[in-house]
């Protein structure tokens, strides 16, 4: 799904949750900026997914301006959102399907120190694969401080510049692509040669590329991978 659906479903679910919703309260709700949010507004009030009533507040004050959703709105709605899993499902397949084949690699080549960066619904997802191959996490990085994953605390990803020498692989839990994280790890010290993405990667031209679904640490260890 492109960005601009997500936000229009962003801003349909936020409209349809009910209540005086102003432009303010979106903007607040979705972190952007009031002018943005209003450009998304009179895009969807275009477009007969969005109506605009006034609500009374104390006399002094005049009217306010609430949205709600129209009848074409509530459709497009449950349109996005049927969308936004079914991308989601396909999403989360992929990732696995991945994270298994690199695994079958990691487990034949004997290695077990397996780090975890990352806490999201994509760490989740590699924490459960990584069980269905009888490997656990020896620790757990996160880019924000004092962070929590599955009830145990992690540690500081900038650790790992000094600590990467104590794991095997480590395995980037995002479903975003790898190419806009992997340049700012290898950047703070963290070898290339050890990341196991949920995508592949592209090649980079510094022969770390492309790919695949291993780390090319694999390719280099016991001959066999």
């Amino acid at each position: 799904m492109e960005r601009d659906l997500e936000r229009n479903l962003e801003i349909l679910t936020a409209v349809g949750d009910g209540g005086a919703t102003t432009q303010r309260a979106l903007a607040e709700r979705l972190g952007v900026a009031l002018g943005l949010t209003n450009l998304y507004l009179r895009r969807l009030m275009k477009m007969g997914y969005v109506k605009v009533s006034e609500f009374p507040v104390k006399p002094s004050r005049g009217k306010r301006l609430r949205y709600l959703l129209t009848p074409k709105g509530i459709a497009e709605k449950t349109r996005l959102t049927y969308a936004y899993m079914e991308r989601s499902l396909a999403q989360y397949r992929l990732a696995r399907q991945t994270l298994r084949e690199s695994l079958d690699t990691v487990r034949r080549a004997g290695l077990t120190r397996i780090a975890l960066y990352g806490t999201g619904e994509a760490a989740e997802l590699a924490w459960l694969t990584l069980r269905e191959f009888g490997l656990e996490p020896v620790v757990v990085y996160s880019a924000e401080a004092g962070s929590r994953f599955l009830g145990a605390p992690t540690r500081d990803w900038r650790e790992l510049a000094s600590a990467h020498a104590d794991v095997d692989v480590i395995v980037l839990a995002s479903f975003d692509a790898p190419d806009r994280d992997v340049p700012a790890l290898v950047a703070a010290g963290v070898p290339a040669v050890k990341l196991l993405t949920l995508r592949p990667r592209l090649a980079d031209g510094d022969g770390h590329g492309p790919p695949g679904r291993k780390p090319r640490a694999l390719e280099n260890h016991h001959g066999a991978c």
